[in-house]
């Protein structure tokens, strides 16, 4: 086993743990927990019903 075998496994390996992850980021069953993580910064807002009170 040379330099160049050990390059194409690690090329192949980055690659498929890549196509994981992307995998893991477009599922459905992660999508609800997403959008709530997404809303975060805007909890704390103050809306403005809130201000003219």
């Amino acid at each position: 086993m040379d330099i160049n075998d050990f390059r194409g496994l690690l090329t192949a390996l980055i690659f498929f743990a890549f196509v994981a992850i992307w995998i893991w980021a477009f599922s459905r069953h992660k999508k609800s927990s997403f959008e709530q993580n997404a809303r975060i910064p805007f909890d704390d807002e103050v809306t403005h019903e809130e201000i003219q009170k």
